[in-house]
């Protein structure tokens, strides 16, 4: 008489939710600090890997209760951090500095668990505001430039009191950077009109001033030279002689007396 027996294996497939969050948009300023949010339902065994989608490049990647950047692409290298004493809550934010032109675009941010894994998706958008906008005479034409402005910036003239002369285009280059400079010039200006340049790029406008000659008499106690300067806020302030030597420059609360 033979005994039949029969062996049963079990087997239990677990399956894991993926949430995908749809894409924010987040603004950055070149050459400054950027936070790119991602929040995550926490859960045991995490892992943690931020993605340049365009290139599909390693950010920053956290598994084992520590950061992991053997895989970190150099372009990133230094300047990448996450929020240490944040990640056991559901916080996986990375924090990027000197943030550039070629880091924006869209990024991913995976978070996995061993209940869930997560897909957060960031557009990073990077701009270079107008700083300042620089006004000279050279022999007989004035120059309007500013440099390190993204995206295209764009430079007007106007005239005080208002007049019928030509516009002049302007002159725009970039550097390897992707940044943009830009400047135009304006021959033979007229004595009796102040020129203004206004220099628009990256959400900001500056103006700056070239204004007519103007004829005082002084002593030797001394005497008071005018000028009539734009509303504030101002960023910058200089003063030459005979157009190229200057005597005194102000930016903010700063001054410096030549």
């Amino acid at each position: 008489m033979f005994a039949c027996g029969r062996v049963v294996f079990l087997v239990v497939v677990t399956f894991l939710r993926t949430v995908q969050a749809s894409t924010d948009a987040v603004p950055c300023v070149a050459m400054e600090t950027c936070l790119l949010p991602c929040r995550f339902s926490p859960g045991g065994d995490l892992v943690v890997h931020w993605i340049q989608e365009k290139t599909k490049h390693n950010v920053h990647s956290f598994y084992h209760d520590r950061n992991q950047l053997g895989a970190q692409d150099p372009s990133f290298r230094g300047r990448t951090a996450l929020f240490q004493d944040q990640i056991a809550g559901g916080n996986a934010s990375l924090r990027l500095t000197g943030v550039t032109i070629q880091d924006q675009g869209l990024y991913k941010c995976y978070t996995g668990t061993n209940e869930r894994t997560m897909e957060v998706f960031i557009l990073l958008q990077v701009n270079a505001p107008v700083r300042r906008v620089d006004i000279q005479q050279a022999e007989d034409s004035i120059t309007c430039s500013s440099e390190g402005i993204y995206p295209l910036p764009g430079l007007t003239w106007s005239t005080r009191p208002p007049s019928n002369r030509s516009l002049w285009s302007p002159t725009v280059q970039q550097t390897a950077q992707q940044l943009f400079s830009i400047s135009s010039s304006v021959p033979n200006p007229a004595a009796d009109l102040d020129y203004i340049c206004t220099v628009s790029g990256g959400g900001t406008n500056r103006t700056a001033t070239w204004a007519r000659p103007t004829s005082i008499n002084g002593s030797e106690s001394g005497t008071t030279i005018p000028c009539a300067s734009l509303p504030a806020p101002h960023t910058s302030l200089t003063w030459r002689f005979n157009h190229s030597h200057t005597i005194l420059k102000q930016n903010g609360s700063s001054y410096k007396v030549s």
